[in-house]
């Protein structure tokens, strides 16, 4: 534990980022710590018109290591018009990695217009040490198999992000030294129990658990929609739009385009999309496409990263 608590410090510290995306999850919360005598600036998303609850773990965060906190409150235009420049930027119209996109997109878009020139985000931790739930259904080589295969599937929507942006990424959990030593760690120390429950990035949690609150060291995984509010935008979306708007189109986009458009918020987020880009069925060719959106596939897919269908 001492190695990995060391690697990951020595990254976090070497990152030249002058602010970075503080969420209170354990991921930022551990680099936060590491970097604290840096005095760099942190930013956190609440979405102001949706129940969120990343402010006080990331105030909290942010008061024990003297970081200086911006908090971007953003309301539902806001978050609407942040949607529609991640999906340009994205080019999908998926709606989970939007909603986690929108987060990311406002806040790296307040780092740059509040002068900083790079920003270091938690990137790679649930990949890299099993932090995602689903994982913690899965026990000994199942478990293994779907690490190796998120290893090799792996995209951070950040870096397409950052770049549209123009602010510089650090990411210190993807730097080659943790990465390859977290590949070698036995996964029962990334999935394990601690007082009766199933813990996802347990190894990492003991690693700071000195360092770090009870409250954020055991706190559950929370998804930056659910953390930040941003997936209150399904029921607004789902209440804004009438049900005979939703039913005409859906029907529409299924006969001429071959795309089934299942909520209210998919079909919002198709017609942003199909505003710039072309009907995912024409995007290339494939012997596998996606059975919602018909978009061309790669041999073997778990899910369509373009319109968010799973499993397929």
């Amino acid at each position: 534990m001492s190695k990995i608590r060391l690697l990951i410090s020595q990254a976090a510290v070497d990152c030249k980022s002058d602010s970075i995306a503080l969420s209170g999850g354990l991921d930022s919360s551990i680099l936060a710590t590491c970097i604290k005598d840096k005095k760099i600036t942190a930013f956190t998303l609440i979405a102001k018109d949706f129940s969120s609850t990343d402010l006080v773990y990331a105030q909290l965060v942010a008061k024990m290591n003297n970081l200086k906190l911006g908090v971007i409150a953003a309301n539902v235009e806001e978050l609407l018009s942040a949607a529609e420049q991640t999906i340009k930027i994205l080019k999908v119209f998926n709606p989970i990695e939007i909603r986690n996109n929108v987060v990311v997109y406002l806040t790296m878009k307040t780092a740059k217009e509040s002068g900083c020139t790079s920003i270091m985000t938690g990137d790679g931790a649930d990949e890299l040490f099993a932090g995602y739930n689903f994982f913690k259904r899965l026990t000994g080589k199942e478990l293994d198999k779907d690490l190796e295969r998120i290893w090799n599937v792996m995209h951070f929507p950040s870096r397409s992000i950052s770049q549209s942006i123009g602010i510089s990424l650090c990411t210190p959990f993807l730097d080659d030294k943790v990465s390859e030593y977290a590949k070698t760690i036995p996964s029962y120390l990334k999935i394990h129990e601690e007082n009766g429950t199933r813990h996802g990035k347990w190894i990492l949690r003991k690693a700071f658990e000195n360092s770090l609150p009870e409250s954020i060291v055991w706190r559950e995984k929370a998804a930056m929609q659910d953390g930040s509010g941003t997936s209150g935008l399904t029921s607004f979306l789902d209440y804004a739009m009438p049900n005979s708007v939703f039913i005409e189109k859906s029907r529409y986009y299924a006969e001429k385009e071959n795309v089934i458009l299942s909520s209210k918020e998919s079909l919002y987020f198709y017609e942003v999309y199909r505003k710039y880009f072309d009907i995912p069925r024409d995007l290339g060719k494939s012997d596998v496409c996606c059975p919602q959106c018909s978009y061309p596939l790669n041999q073997n897919p778990h899910f369509c990263r373009m319109c968010g269908s799973y499993p397929i």
